[in-house]
């Protein structure tokens, strides 16, 4: 059986490979000259959908200042989205501490509109975060790539300042605060 092989449920070919040896005469053990090598699979992700594709492949605000063009707070709205909203957050990762930055205590505010758009009011765990250009926008595009959500932005927000105690429970234990 291929490497891989039980994601499509059938066996793929394997080729016979012999990795260079290390030293010269010196002979390659039978069991490091067999490789599972999986064979090119035909199928591609197909996302769900109900996923706004249009979303996901539009190019970046025009700059990185965008006003939220978003109106008052629709509590209903915003109830019904907040699940989905949250489920989407927590699939984006600081790159350098393995919590979700939903875990991790950096959203502060979801706000949604009337008509379905949505704001996120978030913080950085520094200033200086390497990750500040990727993380709003990774949030930004998969927010807006639910159903239901025809817009969404990201603001950042320096007040109040992020710090251990904003982390959840889990997020602590995760990373050896508790």
């Amino acid at each position: 059986m291929g490497l891989f092989s039980f994601l499509k449920g059938k066996e793929e070919k394997t080729e016979d490979v012999t990795p260079p040896s290390a030293f010269a005469g010196e002979e390659t053990p039978a069991s490091a000259r067999q490789a599972d090598i999986p064979a090119a699979s035909d199928s591609t992700f197909t996302p769900p959908p109900a996923w706004n594709l249009d979303a996901l492949l539009a190019p970046p605000p025009e700059s990185a200042t965008e006003t939220p063009q978003i109106g008052p707070l629709d509590r209903a709205i915003t109830a019904e989205l907040q699940p989905s909203i949250v489920e989407a957050i927590k699939t984006v990762f600081d790159p350098e501490i393995p919590v979700d930055i939903y875990e991790l205590g950096l959203i502060y505010e979801i706000i949604a509109d009337a008509d379905r758009r949505v704001l996120i009011r978030m913080t950085l765990t520094s200033p200086a975060c390497p990750s500040a250009q990727q993380i709003p926008s990774e949030v930004r595009y998969k927010i807006k790539a639910l159903p239901g959500v025809s817009d969404a932005f990201v603001e950042i927000v320096w007040e109040p300042p992020w710090d251990k105690e904003r982390m959840s429970e889990a997020a602590k234990l995760s990373l050896g605060f508790l």
